[in-house]
């Protein structure tokens, strides 16, 4: 890295790092150091490293992370990061999870810092960005289809969400503008036709027929949401009702306790003993309705405190087999969803409680680091890919943009030249 990208992670690392060893002398009597969750629960307390990661060590994981990334770039032309879980389609990962899974780790390395000045990442980066915009021409990304159990939904919201944030960085490749804006016009076309009718917001798990109401899924509905904000932040066009629906329904999934429900298609009556599973659901749900003007600073710090409270339930199922296990359903692969979306939530809170929940979270990001420097929740080799782009951007989310607002008028976008500060 470049003086001035050490210079840039360093400063990160040093809030996450900062005031970790003032609690030295209250470590747990078993010897294993200071607890480093502030927690309700005793369950939750981790054993593991005695201290968040130093400046150092945050610095040597970007490193590390970002070559491992680098490295792990396959398919033809060497283009694509696919996501990879049990689902197929004919036998081959789904292109929905080819071209979300190659957009999530597209985004990271542009977001990471020293971007502007690594020659590799653009060219990685570029090569990604071909791909994703010649996903609008796959037959099986086409909006016009039958719905039920299909994962292409997470190819628009990922594909688009990439294209989004190259043209923020000002790091669209040279000689892509046209075909960036092209693909991305199309994702948010599709995003909005695939809505699911009368109910409002997204599910890939739907029932037959596109045009069929059926339940929605939160932790769909919330991603996607995101990338309409920031489109229409950006200048583009959005159908403000399709959002006002997926508003309405992402409420419709919460409780009066803050629970989120895996999926609903009316006011949800989720059990508080059901809030260990729904840890990931209730971040990401509570800071896009924040961001909507539709929650309050109480309910994004309640998501938050639960996450703290249980996240050793997602830990149970991180690579293991199977995906919802009893007793909360919980799948390996809303481990490192979850842990970005609880990072994501923490810069929504009062600038004060920041610190001390970003050196919580960078602590428990490092002790589910693998012996390698990558991070994964699942079984397969190319789920890695995801894993160290979401635990990446979680360690870091606080040097990086606040994402949009709904509540906000919308303004065209401001873009920086490539060789920016990144």
């Amino acid at each position: 890295m470049t003086r001035s990208t050490w210079a840039t992670v360093t400063k990160v690392a040093m809030v996450i790092g900062a005031g970790a060893g003032a609690h030295a002398a209250d470590g747990p009597a078993d010897g294993l150091g200071p607890a480093p969750v502030v927690s309700s629960d005793p369950r939750a307390v981790p054993i593991g490293p005695p201290a968040p990661p130093a400046a150092d060590d945050v610095v040597r994981a970007v490193e590390q992370g970002i070559a491992f990334l680098l490295g792990a770039q396959e398919g033809e032309g060497n283009a694509e990061w696919p996501y990879e879980g049990v689902y197929r389609v004919r036998g081959r990962i789904p292109i929905g999870y080819r071209i979300g899974g190659t957009g999530i780790v597209a985004e990271a390395l542009v977001m990471l810092p020293g971007y502007a000045a690594d020659a590799r990442r653009k060219d990685a980066v570029a090569r990604a960005c071909r791909f994703v915009c010649d996903g609008t021409r796959e037959p099986l990304m086409s909006p016009e289809y039958d719905a039920g159990y299909d994962v292409r939904g997470w190819g628009y919201c990922y594909g688009a969400r990439m294209l989004l944030a190259l043209r923020a960085a000002g790091a669209v490749p040279e000689g892509m503008a046209d075909a960036v804006d092209a693909a991305l016009r199309w994702y948010l076309r599709a995003i909005e036709r695939t809505e699911i009718p009368q109910v409002g917001g997204w599910n890939y798990a739907r029932q037959p027929g596109i045009d069929t109401p059926c339940p929605m899924s939160p932790f769909m509905t919330a991603p996607c949401l995101a990338v309409l904000f920031e489109a229409r932040r950006q200048g583009l066009p959005v159908d403000a009702a399709v959002v006002d629906r997926a508003l309405a329904a992402l409420e419709r999934c919460r409780t009066d306790d803050g629970n989120f429900a895996y999926s609903a298609d009316r006011p949800a009556r989720d059990p508080a003993r059901s809030i260990p599973g729904a840890i990931g659901r209730m971040t990401c749900g509570e800071a896009t309705l924040m961001r909507a003007g539709r929650a309050r600073a109480d309910d994004v710090r309640r998501a938050v405190q639960a996450f703290l409270d249980h996240w050793r339930e997602l830990e149970k199922r991180r690579q293991q087999q199977g995906t919802h296990v009893p007793p909360y359903g919980v799948a390996p692969y809303y481990f490192f969803f979850g842990f970005w979306h609880a990072a994501d939530a923490v810069e929504l809170l009062p600038e004060a409680e920041r610190p001390d929940l970003r050196r919580q979270l960078a602590h428990l990001l490092f002790m589910v680091r693998d012996a390698d420097g990558t991070w994964d929740d699942r079984v397969f080799p190319r789920s890695r890919n995801f894993g160290t782009a979401m635990a990446l951007t979680a360690l870091l989310r606080p040097s990086m943009p606040e994402p949009a607002r709904w509540d906000a008028a919308p303004a065209p976008v401001a873009r920086p030249a490539a060789e920016g500060s990144r």
